[in-house]
């Protein structure tokens, strides 16, 4: 915070910031107030995790827009403006997310999001710029405004009315996969997402859970599955099948490489899912759906057996 915040203030004129704090447990409050001042504070009293933390903070918020964005993320120089000129000109859209660079290596995109993000039939999530470990190098390529599926929950713009009528995020989900779902749950209600590659954005990754994180493996199988079964307008059983079988794969992939706790991840993953089936199913039915919403039969017989590495 104390790294990234600056740029935040600096480079954001003419938009209130806040501070969601997530009921921590370390000196953030008192660091925001002695050294930003201008930054308004909202104390969530428990720690929802991403899902239930916005869900909470945003509701103290009166705006028209809402930029959800992590602490790991330094923000550019005019990076505003491209934005508000879109949801001003474009009535029609309703999320945005710009263009999301690695920190660590800024002539690349950064995993989360990249030029922006699709799904496949079986809700393996990929975006322009990043299709599983490969990640293009910035080059113009992506400098478009352009429609796409979900946007990078690291820095996502959506107009108040519309999270509103969406409800939120879902927050079962605690991190991880909440924004695809409720890009997805928008895009079955009508609305428009949209990726403005002129406002640009740099971001750490996996600051919260790292890759390595037994956790993050969990969230990630399970939400997955959560967003599919709630979402996707296809022939549940079957596209659930072929899934739950490609993750255990990935599954035996873990195993065979002594990642141990992650193979566990994935097990617990799959039986917190069955767990909550009958919700999920009650929720399918009451959702609204739209075909057509992924971009290839499989992301991963294109990355694995085709050798198709970008977007």
């Amino acid at each position: 915070m104390q790294k990234f915040l600056p740029s935040v203030t600096q480079h954001s004129q003419g938009a209130d910031i806040y501070v969601a704090d997530n009921a921590s447990t370390d000196n953030s409050i008192a660091i925001v107030q002695s050294q930003f001042p201008e930054v308004k504070i909202i104390k969530n009293s428990t720690n929802g995790g991403y899902a239930k933390g916005y869900n909470d903070a945003l509701k103290h918020i009166d705006a028209d827009i809402f930029c959800l964005l992590n602490s790991d993320v330094e923000v550019t120089l005019n990076w505003l403006t491209p934005i508000i000129n879109e949801f001003e000109t474009q009535s029609s859209t309703t999320i945005i997310q710009p263009k999301i660079l690695d920190y660590k290596n800024k002539a690349y995109f950064e995993y989360a999001g990249a030029a922006g993000g699709f799904i496949d039939k079986y809700g393996y999530a990929y975006c322009r710029g990043r299709i599983f470990d490969t990640l293009e190098k910035d080059e113009g390529q992506y400098n478009d405004t352009t429609s796409i599926f979900w946007a990078s929950g690291a820095c996502f713009f959506i107009r108040k009315s519309a999270f509103n009528t969406l409800q939120g995020f879902d927050e079962t989900y605690f991190a991880h996969f909440e924004e695809i779902d409720l890009c997805w749950r928008a895009f079955n209600a009508g609305f428009k997402t949209v990726y403005v590659g002129a406002s640009t954005v740099y971001h750490v990754g996996g600051a919260t859970l790292s890759a390595i994180n037994p956790k993050k493996t969990y969230l990630n199988f399970r939400n997955s599955l959560f967003t599919i079964t709630k979402n996707t307008s296809g022939l549940l059983f079957s596209i659930i099948f072929v899934r739950l079988v490609l993750d255990g794969i990935a599954g035996l992939k873990f195993l065979f490489t002594l990642k141990f706790a992650h193979f566990l991840a994935v097990l617990r993953a799959h039986f917190s899912f069955y767990g909550q089936l009958p919700r999920l199913i009650t929720e399918r039915k009451q959702l609204p759906k739209k075909k057509n919403y992924y971009q290839t039969t499989s992301i991963v017989w294109s990355y694995f057996i085709k050798n198709r590495r970008i977007y």
